[in-house]
């Protein structure tokens, strides 16, 4: 079977992504800035190659994607340099297409909805983005879909709402996971009891390897839904449950992200996707199941389980219950 690379593979959907890959017998291809970090998440495994980048470097990105026959993107930037999403998107493209590269895969996000016109969301909603966040987003989409309209390479989009899972450290709920094993007060973004979705990173690997390999995926923009809509509020709640340990939440509203952006420049760069919290956006994935059959969705319990048992200081502090 034809090689896939994961450009951005240290994150988290990167090491679900090769989890399923390696589940399968399949060889892959790791590519980042980083080879520590490579090396780290992935120097074990006899499946996994490891291979350098820059992408500033034409040579280097040709390079990455040599030999390679389905690449998967999921390259981030600092939330403060959403600028460079087109950019590098631009660079990694006109690379892989110079190296032979058949097919790319996007990790896409919610951002380039803009605001939801209704509930849930569908593949033709459409991109509105209000943001900056979203319109460079929509920008680094549009790039790819001009490509597989113009016959250069072979494009698809997998959409994703928020997510959480074991190790996750970007997730909303991560700092709640650490005080309901730790102690101390959960920080969280507010409000908790609108509606919201996020879906298991660990169950994102297995998706993404079908949709690569079904030639019918590409040319279009599909969407990969949660385990069903639920709160902040009622996931805190199930730590809780799980910990046996009642939690003070410390909650951060708009105005209060605004006064704590002063110091810290993610959370002032949070402000503008606040809307995310305040006017729910859920995604339709029928059509994607239409494609590639029943998908595996961890219920919220089980997956807050593992949450939970992957936290630092686990041992010998909270029995985690079932």
């Amino acid at each position: 079977m034809s090689k896939i690379a994961l450009f951005g593979a240290a994150g988290a959907i990167g090491q679900s992504i090769a989890a399923a890959l390696g589940a399968q017998g399949r060889a892959y291809r790791v590519v980042g800035r980083n080879q520590d970090s490579l090396r780290k998440a992935f120097g074990r495994d006899p499946l996994a190659e490891i291979v350098g980048w820059d992408p500033d470097s034409p040579e280097s990105v040709i390079a990455a994607a040599r030999g390679v026959d389905t690449l998967v993107y999921m390259v981030g930037v600092n939330y403060w340099q959403f600028e460079l999403h087109p950019q590098l998107m631009r660079k990694t493209l006109e690379g892989a297409i110079a190296a032979g590269v058949t097919r790319i895969v996007l990790i896409g996000t919610v951002y380039p909805y803009g605001r939801a016109r209704g509930n849930p969301v569908r593949e033709d909603h459409p991109r509105e983005p209000h943001t900056f966040k979203g319109r460079m987003r929509k920008e680094q989409e549009d790039l790819l879909l001009q490509a597989h309209a113009a016959g250069r390479i072979q494009a698809t989009v997998l959409r994703l709402p928020d997510f959480y899972g074991p190790g996750v450290e970007a997730s909303l709920l991560h700092r709640a996971a650490v005080a309901a094993v730790n102690g101390g007060a959960a920080d969280l973004i507010g409000p908790l009891d609108r509606p919201h979705e996020f879906v298991f990173v660990p169950d994102v690997g297995p998706v993404v390897a079908r949709l690569a390999g079904t030639p019918a995926a590409f040319g279009r923009i599909w969407h990969l839904a949660g385990a069903g809509v639920t709160t902040q509020e009622a996931l805190v709640a199930e730590m809780e449950r799980q910990s046996g340990r009642p939690l003070r939440r410390r909650v951060a509203g708009k105005t209060l992200l605004r006064l704590l952006g002063l110091f810290k420049p993610f959370l002032r760069e949070f402000v503008e996707m606040h809307y995310l919290l305040t006017d729910p956006l859920i995604l339709d994935d029928s059509a994607l199941q239409a494609l590639i059959g029943p998908i595996r969705k961890t219920p919220y319990a089980e997956g807050v389980r593992q949450m939970l048992a992957a936290v630092p200081g686990r041992v010998g502090r909270v029995p985690v219950l079932a």
